[in-house]
């Protein structure tokens, strides 16, 4: 793991000191990523740069980048779990590789199979590839998005880095916001891959590889998510268990102490179990926050399933009052307009864990593959609601818009009004409704426009399409950015064991019925948890990681919450201020739960100032022309 930040000019217009002052000024604004070293490279036109957090080989002093006999330069952000095979098949084809270091396989891999070899890495990354010989530069990243890299191109060449603060030291001044980015901002709390809020700056999409040569940039997708693309099959227990295991084995095949994000629920407490059963001599340590809000709180599961497993367990408690300086820092650091929550706890609590680790797994990844979340049980039934009489649809209506507003973690009234509200919509459409931080009435008020989605389906089953949909979205561009951006502050990775290449093609064979049956999900991996964990933790109710953000916003935030949403910054993009007093009116009568969505507009509001501080005063939205933005390739 490590920050990656580099630069290609177009007609070598920069100097060598110029370019390299610039790669270390963005090395510098990601130094909390990279505390085990750093290394620059430039010549002629191009900079490179990269700082080490070290996880493998550990005990050698080698660079964080990595220059080939043959001139070409590896920056790579990440871990490649299969370099142990590759070293060895590249050693068969004539290639001496002297480092021990897993990045070390990527050159000889590359010269190997030019354009297809990433292909043949498993593992994540985030990387740059300068071929001199070419004049080809190479921007890639993992098939899950597990770790990022931002990038901008202008008239005078491409610069690139793993964080989007560090990318605003290489860029222009006076940045223009992008539109259609803040629809889908306000909507879902993140920027879908390729966008950011700010023109002209995008990501690199999960399984994309951008090529620019001779002044031309082509926009590769080398992996689709295969869930609803591959043929069902009986599923085997026994079949996964081997890959699983393997997953974590590889995964954990490290030379730093590393521990688990443990909730107590299914997905934690199953990588605790299964790396408890692989590595038995390994110490493995567990972390958990801790509410005093009795719906929020997991420390007593967490507790149990520790106890069970022999990990010593630290807990974390978040309070309202460290809220506001904590979304400062993160903004600031990262420059990330990340609208979750659970950021803050997950940051809290890498924060602790870092003391005694640098390495942590967690459970990202499992509902998105097998079918956990409850949306997706309502991509099931909602056909068979729709298929009521009218006059019974409407007394359920009224029954459930008569229900109280309730602060509680998984508010039955809250799930049962989404649901209720998305019948008038095709599924896709229902699904983002219902995972919609802000409804397209409230965005409209505000002053903003709706995003469109451009997803094409292709056939898909609906829940295949969901499902599919959240693991090429939200999977990557939120949660898998709240757990970089979270953990790399303080220096510590995060790594998804469900993630794995071999998982993820497995749980893509899964029937249907083997992910949602019933009111039951994630059928299949709770059958297959028994073989580890009782009863009671596999069929524990849903929780997930998040603050009781509702009670908080009634109560001990209220007043800082107020001063960020009549925030100068939110007018001058364009964001009507008295809608958004008129939305925090609502939240507190207990009209509606608009916790997310007035998060949504506090978190814009601290991300705006920390922008005009980096980049000057950001364009109004309202005064910006459309700007085409490079596509990911659908896999819709």
């Amino acid at each position: 793991m490590c920050g990656i930040g580099g630069v290609l000019m177009n007609h070598h217009d920069g100097s060598h000191e110029a370019i390299l002052r610039q790669v270390q000024a963005m090395l510098s604004a990601m130094r909390h990523r990279g505390p085990d070293g750093q290394a620059e490279y430039v010549d002629e036109s191009v900079g490179l740069g990269a700082n080490r957090l070290a996880i493998r080989g550990v005990d050698q002093v080698q660079p964080p980048l990595f220059v080939h006999e043959s001139g070409v330069v590896v920056a790579c952000n990440g871990e490649i779990d299969n370099h142990r095979a590759l070293r060895t098949s590249l050693a068969a084809q004539g290639h001496v590789i002297g480092s021990s270091s897993d990045i070390a396989v990527i050159a000889p891999l590359y010269l190997e199979k030019d354009l297809g070899f990433l292909e043949h890495l498993d593992g994540v990354f985030a990387m740059a590839l300068w071929d001199p010989r070419k004049g080809r530069l190479i921007l890639a990243r993992d098939r899950t998005g597990e770790r990022h890299l931002y990038y901008a191109v202008s008239a005078q060449g491409i610069c690139f880095a793993s964080e989007f603060a560090a990318l605003q030291v290489a860029v222009p001044a006076h940045a223009a916001m992008d539109r259609q980015a803040l629809g889908h901002y306000l909507r879902s709390g993140y920027c879908p891959s390729p966008r950011t809020l700010l023109s002209q700056q995008f990501k690199v999409c999960p399984g994309e590889m951008i090529v620019r040569e001779r002044n031309r940039t082509r926009y590769t997708r080398y992996w689709a998510p295969p869930i609803g693309r591959r043929q069902t099959s009986p599923p085997s227990a026994s079949a996964f268990d081997a890959i699983f295991r393997n997953a974590v084995e590889r995964q954990t095949d490290v030379d730093v102490d590393y521990g688990v994000l443990l909730s107590g629920g299914l997905d934690s407490s199953l990588i605790t179990a299964v790396t408890r059963r692989v590595r038995p001599a390994h110490r493995l340590r567990a972390y958990c926050v801790r509410f005093e809000e009795s719906s929020f709180d997991e420390g007593s599961g967490a507790q149990v399933v520790a106890r069970m497993h022999g990990c010593p367990l630290t807990t974390v408690t978040l309070g309202a009052a460290e809220v506001p300086q904590m979304l400062r820092h993160l903004v600031r650091t990262t420059g990330e307009p990340l609208a979750d929550p659970a950021w803050l706890p997950l940051f809290s609590v890498t924060g602790h864990a870092s003391r005694d680790v640098k390495m942590l797994l967690a459970g990202e990844g499992a509902d998105e593959l097998f079918g956990g979340y409850p949306t997706y049980l309502g991509a099931l039934w909602s056909s068979q609601y729709g298929r009521l009489p009218a006059t019974l649809r409407r007394v359920v209506r009224r029954v459930v818009d008569g229900l109280p507003v309730s602060d509680k973690k998984v508010a039955l009234s809250f799930l049962l009004k989404e649901f209720v509200d998305g019948q008038a919509h095709d599924g896709l459409t229902r699904h983002l409704l219902w995972n919609a931080n802000l409804s397209p009435e409230w965005i409209r008020r505000l002053g903003m426009d709706c995003p469109m989605d451009q997803a094409e389906h292709h056939g898909l089953a609906l829940l295949d399409l969901v499902q599919s949909y959240d693991f090429e979205h939200s999977l990557p561009d939120a949660l898998m950015a709240k757990a970089d951006r979270g953990g790399m502050c303080h220096g510590l990775e995060i790594r998804a064991p469900f993630l794995d290449r071999a998982v993820i093609e497995y749980a893509s064979t899964l029937p249907i019925n083997a992910r949602i049956k019933r009111l039951r999900t994630k059928v299949f991996l709770k059958n297959y948890a028994r073989r580890y964990l009782p009863p009671e933790i596999i069929e524990r109710r849903k929780r997930g990681l998040s603050v009781p953000l509702g009670q908080w916003l009634r109560g001990p935030l209220h007043g800082w919450a107020t001063g960020r949403l009549l925030s100068e910054a939110l007018c001058n993009v364009g964001i009507r201020t008295d809608a958004a007093l008129a939305l925090m009116e609502e939240h507190m009568q207990r009209r509606g739960d608009h916790a997310r969505g007035l998060w949504n507009l506090i978190v814009l509001s601290e991300w705006l100032e920390w922008a005009k501080e980096a980049q000057g005063e950001v364009t109004p939205v309202h005064e910006l022309p459309t700007q085409a933005a490079p596509l990911c390739a659908s896999s819709f």
